[in-house]
């Protein structure tokens, strides 16, 4: 049958053609119906084998044929203690080696013990404070065997320094420890926000922590450069692609300004990548990645072979996890680990199915873990190398991503580089009008989520058990340990240690101590965490991100989308709010506050541009504030309403501190909190007097409609 036929056929069966059956993704790409060889790239599959060049098929000849992908499910619950027998236990159920996810604190370089993490010791990961508490995270785990994986990035200079004392004091040498420590500072600056200095010497100790690997730890990677944390936070797949590989970039070339060869450090880079839904976009974003930095690379001119092949680890995304219907998260987490596979990554993380609601349970965890383990052993999918390759479409896509990529490769070179974008806002922008784009055309139901905005359950019968962090019992186990770290130490080499680390932090020093040495000597000496932060502190100023947003993104999807629900109500909305300016003579506004540690502001920013372009008022927060804070700022802008977002628990203690600020300061200023809330703190959170709770997944017209509903029966009240 010939094409022309196909398409006739096509016609006649469902009145259009295949150019009108065309769909757009997020990135700009139109994908058709059907794919034909016509549709095959010179440059394909056909041109090149796993393990070669340009790697398009995978960075080995026998990929998981001879041995599957490694199984390393991140981790970090609360005190180290807890953390570490979750540890024992995977390792003993088959997983193959140890990701750790520390609290925020930890990662923004504070001690337990610090006033401003009063709500977030032991959330969303292990504390760690000291040497004390990485001996116990890692008790009886072999160091010289178990391969470690360490997401840090802000406080990545005592966290790894700790790590290294901790192993040479169970008897393993530095040079015998094997895993990643992410020190990606650039991503941190660009979306996640967990990072403590100013770019420039942030980037000094990423190229400390180099230069020592390369020189000290060869089976060590001291950089995992993640676009994971670009795609949480709103990214599509070709930016999260573009911006990844240009941070890959400026590792590279600061490496070599530091004085490595580019072969001493192109091998021991990895990367690190989110896998969303979009199933075929995201095996074509690993084929890409691989083709695409094979040749970026070559602008250094590397000998080795190796220094051209990209090495990934993958997890799947924890923003499509849906909290309603959550069981249903098992399936997208299933689907999300096979694309990664299929792409080819060398480990796995797979999330667990209530994590949309809390950390998560021992029982979600297994579950997460047996996903993985199925797809290895149940499955015929570890037999086949790069399955998809050689496919019309697949090869089609690959090809299209890579170019959309280089489009923006280009903006980034343009401006001077990633740290000159950063500094512009560019990366930032683009991933928050992403953002904004997404949840649009999801509140719009242009994007369909099951049990969110279709096909959802008219009587949930049961409510999903989740994992509850103590915080004031885990922050008091921490003080205790502190104090007596503290009182049997020698305090004298304590602060001859830091002292020598500012010297040689200062710009006027010209001592050349490599940082990371010093901070070993630190950690020796039984420095904390928070004291050799503080010392660097001293010197280089905690940076403070500028508070802003995108608008007019969500707004102009909403209305392009018209025969939606939401899309009506939307229009509904902006009229009931020209009403309120002309009666009140100002739009209501309303102040959006990120409090304590977490860093995480997709939700934040999304709702402040879908507010403003409704007709609020919006402010926003800087991030890290304390309740006290935000009740200034509050009272200062004269707001009428505060919304809280939280995702990483912090609420239970810094919401019910914020209402007593608010009370005390006789603001009648209302509170409403969104994210992930589960059930029983929402009961909480309503008891004490929070307006409205609106929990993950609230379209943005129905939390907008509840927030102007609660402001006009104020106005009826004459209170407003």
């Amino acid at each position: 049958m010939s094409f022309e036929k196909w398409q006739q056929q096509l016609k006649n069966a469902t009145g259009f053609s295949d150019k009108e059956l065309a769909w757009e993704t997020q990135e700009g790409i139109s994908l058709h119906p059907l794919y034909t060889l016509n549709d095959l790239p010179i440059d394909s599959a056909k041109d090149t084998f796993p393990g070669q060049f340009p790697f398009l098929r995978g960075p080995y000849a026998a990929m998981y044929s001879s041995r599957p992908w490694t199984v390393r499910q991140y981790a970090g619950f609360s005190t180290a203690t807890e953390s570490n027998a979750f540890y024992r236990r995977a390792l003993d159920a088959g997983q193959q080696g140890i990701s750790v996810a520390f609290d925020l604190p930890t990662h923004r370089g504070y001690d337990s013990d610090h006033p401003r993490v009063v709500g977030d010791v032991g959330k969303a990961g292990v504390a760690i404070d000291s040497v004390e508490d990485m001996k116990i995270l890692f008790n009886e785990i072999p160091l010289d065997k178990v391969s470690v994986s360490m997401t840090m990035n802000g406080a990545v200079l005592p966290v790894l320094a700790a790590f290294i004392v901790a192993a040479e004091e169970q008897g393993v040498k530095a040079e015998q420890l094997r895993g990643t420590i992410q020190n990606d500072i650039l991503k941190e600056f660009m979306v996640r926000n967990t990072y403590i200095y100013p770019p420039k010497p942030s980037m000094r100790i990423t190229q400390d922590i180099m230069t020592f690997c390369a020189h000290k730890m060869p089976k060590f990677n001291s950089v995992s450069i993640s676009g994971y944390h670009m795609q949480e936070a709103g990214a599509d797949a070709a930016l999260e692609l573009a911006y990844t590989l240009a941070d890959g970039l400026s590792y590279a070339k600061l490496a070599i300004e530091g004085g490595l060869d580019i072969d001493e450090i192109a091998p021991r880079l990895s990367f690190f990548f989110g896998i969303g839904l979009s199933f075929y976009i995201e095996v074509a974003k690993l084929r890409a990645a691989r083709k695409l930095w094979a040749e970026l690379i070559q602008e250094f001119n590397p000998k080795n072979p190796k220094s051209f092949q990209l090495r990934t680890h993958c997890q799947t995304s924890g923003w499509s996890l849906v909290a309603q219907d959550p069981m249903n998260n098992i399936v997208r987490t299933t689907i999300e680990a096979m694309a990664a596979v299929m792409g080819g990554t060398q480990s796995l993380h797979t999330n667990s199915f209530d994590e949309a609601l809390a950390l998560p349970s021992n029982d979600s965890a297994r579950i997460a873990l047996n996903t993985q383990l199925i797809l290895q052993h149940e499955t015929l999918i570890t037999k086949v190398i790069d399955p998809w390759g050689g496919s019309y479409f697949m090869e089609n896509l690959t090809v299209e991503l890579i170019e959309k990529a280089k489009e923006y490769l280009k903006e980034i070179q343009q401006q001077g580089g990633m740290i000159a974008a950063i500094e512009a806002g560019i990366p930032q922008r683009r991933i928050q009008a992403s953002a904004a784009l997404r949840q649009a055309r999801i509140d719009s139901g242009e994007d369909v989520i099951i049990g969110l905005n279709a096909y959802q359950m008219e009587n949930p019968t049961h409510e999903t058990p989740v994992r509850n962090i103590n915080v004031e019992e885990v922050r008091r186990q921490q003080l205790a340990s502190l104090q007596v770290l503290r009182a049997a130490r020698n305090e004298q080499k304590v602060e001859s240690a830091l002292k020598v680390l500012i010297e040689a932090a200062s710009p006027s020093s010209t001592r050349e101590n490599n940082l990371l040495y010093l901070a070993i000597e630190a950690m020796r000496c039984r420095c904390t965490l928070g004291e050799v932060s503080a010392a660097l502190e001293s010197v280089w100023g905690r940076y403070r991100a500028p508070t802003n947003f995108v608008d007019g993104i969500y707004g102009a999807r909403m209305q392009k989308e018209k025969s939606s629900e939401h899309s009506q109500e939307w229009l509904v909305l902006k009229n009931d709010l020209a009403i309120f300016l002309q009666k009140h003579g100002r739009p209501p506004r309303i102040l959006i506050a990120k409090m304590g540690q977490d860093g995480h502001d997709r939700g934040a920013k999304v709702i402040a541009s879908a507010f403003a372009d409704l007709g609020f008022d919006v402010d926003l927060s800087p991030l890290f504030a304390t309740p006290e804070e935000v009740c200034q700022q509050a009272i200062d802008n004269d707001v009428h309403v505060i919304g809280v977002s939280s995702q990483a628990g912090g609420h239970q203690i810094l919401v019910p501190e914020l209402l007593q600020k608010l009370t005390a300061s006789g603001s009648s200023t209302l509170v409403v909190v969104g994210g992930i809330i589960p059930a029983e703190d929402e009961k909480e959170l309503l008891r004490i007097g929070v307006k409205s709770v609106l929990g993950p997944g609230t379209p943005i017209t129905h939390a907008a409609r509840s927030v102007l509903d609660a402001l006009s029966k104020l106005a009826q009240r004459g209170v407003l």
